[in-house]
């Protein structure tokens, strides 16, 4: 069965880092491409960082571009976002998912009817705050 679980999300303060985690069940790395999720208080979810099933490639957005860098351990069958120099614009609430069959960030669609076909996590609170 299919499970995704963000975890590390907490307060740290401006210029401050953070490590989120999600572990994946039913699928392997190797199989689908994961990404990560950002939504700000009142805003809409926008897709931050990415990679690949296929090869292990990596997609940013430039609001982390520098910042985030996100991983995979093929052991543990989790991707991580390490987040260093947080800002306030961080706060917010991180989901991870996966559409289920696409292996790369390239193929990985953001239509309305594959998002909500995907596979999400429950999300993790993370504030940015002194």
């Amino acid at each position: 069965q299919v499970q995704l679980v963000e975890l590390g999300g907490g307060l740290v303060q401006p210029g401050g880092s953070l490590r989120l985690s999600c572990a994946v069940s039913g699928f392997t790395l190797d199989q689908v491409a994961i990404v990560w999720f950002h939504q700000a208080p009142g805003k809409e979810r926008e897709g931050i960082s990415c990679i690949s099933g296929s090869d292990g490639s990596t997609y940013y957005d430039d609001s982390v571009e520098g910042r985030f860098t996100i991983s995979r351990d093929k052991a543990a069958n989790t991707i991580d976002l390490q987040m260093n120099n947080l800002n306030a614009a961080d706060t917010g609430a991180y989901y991870c998912a996966t559409d289920g069959h696409s292996s790369s960030c390239g193929e990985f669609s953001y239509t309305t009817d594959n998002l909500a076909s995907s596979y999400w996590g429950q999300g993790t609170q993370v504030t940015v705050s002194s």
